[in-house]
């Protein structure tokens, strides 16, 4: 059976610095993503694109997004599959290329996952499970880019 989950969320800019956006250069990037019962979160532009260097902007977000669903992903795999993961650390990167005249899109997302389980015998399992996990994390299946995972699994001790 199929369900929808619906999202919702606002975005208020906050970056009118006296004169709206009379130039180019005049108004600040800084804005505001408010979701019912969170706490807000100050974002910005990329800093290429004038934004704030120490504010995340849409694409952190986009890349945390694809990091934290594969992590979530394969933490209920593992735990539903007799694998015992102690630690678990990615450390994504990301590549956008500007287009002329189009404004650019992402080439690929790598996600580096570094794993730790608890036992050496599940180690098969835990790498099969990373697999499992990118076919299942719905933001992975929503972008029209290539993402990677590169996980490196070690054991406790």
């Amino acid at each position: 059976m199929q369900r929808t989950h619906s999202y919702q969320l606002t975005v208020t800019w906050i970056g009118n610095t006296g004169n709206g956006t009379t130039s180019y250069r005049e108004y600040s990037r800084e804005h505001v993503v408010e979701i019912d019962g969170k706490p807000p979160l100050t974002a910005s532009a990329d800093p290429a694109f004038r934004g704030d260097p120490n504010l995340p902007n849409p694409e952190d977000f986009l890349v945390a997004a694809l990091s934290e669903c594969h992590m979530l992903w394969y933490l209920a795999l593992c735990s539903t599959s007799g694998v015992v993961v102690t630690a678990y650390r990615d450390e994504a990167s990301a590549t956008m290329v500007e287009v002329p005249g189009t404004g650019g899109h992402f080439t690929e997302v790598v996600l580096r996952p570094k794993v730790v389980i608890a036992d050496p015998a599940t180690l098969p399992k835990a790498r099969e499970l990373h697999e499992q996990a990118h076919r299942k994390c719905y933001i992975a299946n929503s972008v029209n880019f290539p993402v990677r995972h590169e996980p490196e699994i070690t054991t406790a001790g």
